[in-house]
């Protein structure tokens, strides 16, 4: 493969030329990204079954969308190496949480049982529970100064600014007309990444050409939208109203022409983790730690989630197009493996079977009437639905490219 430089990649065949709107998206988790990574791995394989080993995510998705340790999985597959193909493919995503959360989220080995947890405590009290050096460094060094225009698929990454208290979304749309949006890429996946309470928030500036300076104050985009699926599509019917001609003619409410792959980090088992009896009784402190976890953030960032998931649902069973829809969830992880920051090796390995578990779990989908998810019979798994996925994604490519050549 010859080289290019990032100014020349390669644009994909717009939707315009095809049929449906891909769209991939990756919600927050923490080192349970590790879940989302196993399960990229086995699509982007099958991808290749069907048209050879140089096949990446990023050439089939027209927007990939990400928060949190999401955001930083979406910048792995679509920020640009020196040939202009992606950093990462998905099978070495896993490898890199294995070998890197550890230093990302270390873990204090020299107490346990209670002052383990008094450790803990005093230090979510003092500050945040990581200092977040090795992270930054780490993605300085992948990202450089790749900035958000380039990557080489639309990206969608929400982060939250605690100044404006409002969420700011970094999409690579807003990028080409608002250069003070076209952030560097690091910057971007620092900030969405940067959970309250485990790493500090994220300061930086951009500049335009006429010298105006935005200033950015972020923290996590799961205080927004941990699952950020709706934001995608909202983010495309944007530039459909715009009459963007990637998307246009597609009409602005055709939502039957999205395909949208939805992937989770896991969430614990239904069995309460949290009592009413005991919520009754928190304070401030409470709320923020109790027995090693951080109520208000797991409460937001799991309702957030699911909320999205319900809505989307609704949506897609409602337009008679549920097949176009895709999330795939683990709801059974109990202990250290749903937590967002427990490294040891024994632990990611975990989280590693069960992604492979969950390949070859049965299809489930949200019950209408009780917002349940529920496996759907007749479907298969996990897996096999995938390859559903692939042929679906490796055909609507064919057919753009032929319109491209043609």
């Amino acid at each position: 493969m010859n080289s290019t430089t990032q100014e020349e990649k390669v644009v994909n065949p717009p939707p315009s030329l095809g049929r449906i709107i891909t769209v991939l998206s990756i919600d927050g988790g923490g080192v349970r990204g590790i879940i989302p990574a196993v399960i990229l791995a086995c699509l982007e394989s099958k991808l290749q079954e069907l048209d050879g080993t140089d096949a990446r995510l990023a050439d089939y998705f027209d927007v990939v969308a990400g928060t949190s340790t999401g955001g930083l999985v979406t910048a792995m597959l679509t920020a640009p190496d020196k040939d202009n193909r992606p950093l990462f493919a998905a099978k070495e995503i896993k490898d890199f949480y294995l070998e890197n959360c550890p230093k990302i989220f270390p873990q204090k080995g020299c107490c346990s049982g209670i002052l383990s947890w008094a450790f803990s405590f005093t230090k979510t009290l003092m500050g945040p529970k990581y200092n977040g050096k090795y992270l930054h460094s780490k993605i300085q060094q992948l990202l450089g100064e790749t900035r958000l225009h380039q990557t080489l698929t639309n990206v969608v990454i929400p982060a939250f600014d605690v100044n404006l208290l409002q969420p700011t979304i970094f999409s690579t749309f807003q990028s080409r007309s608002n250069p003070l949006k076209n952030a560097l890429l690091s910057d971007i996946c620092i900030s969405t990444s940067a959970a309250p309470t485990y790493l500090p928030a994220h300061y930086f500036e951009t500049r335009d050409a006429q010298g105006t300076v935005r200033k950015f104050h972020l923290v996590d985009g799961g205080v927004a939208a941990n699952n950020p699926t709706l934001t995608a599509m909202s983010m495309v019917t944007k530039e459909i109203f715009k009459q963007n001609q990637d998307f246009f003619p597609i009409k602005p409410m055709d939502y039957g022409r999205f395909v949208v792959l939805s992937l989770g980090t896991g969430r614990p088992k239904d069995e309460g983790r949290y009592t009413a009896k005991e919520a009754s009784k928190w304070g401030v402190f409470g709320w923020l730690y109790s027995n090693g976890y951080t109520p208000i953030i797991d409460m937001f960032n799991q309702a957030s989630a699911d909320m999205v998931d319900i809505h989307a649902s609704i949506l897609f069973q409602a337009l008679h197009c549920q097949n176009n829809y895709l999330r795939i969830q683990d709801d059974t992880l109990t202990g250290d493996t749903s937590s967002v920051d427990v490294s040891t090796k024994e632990n990611l390995s975990k989280l590693a079977e069960i992604g492979n578990d969950l390949l070859k779990k049965p299809v489930s989908r949200v019950n209408l009437e009780t917002g349940i998810s529920e496996a759907v019979n007749g479907e298969g798994t996990n897996e096999e639905e995938l390859t559903r996925f692939a042929k679906l994604l490796s055909d609507e490519r064919r057919l753009r490219q032929s319109k491209t050549t043609g």
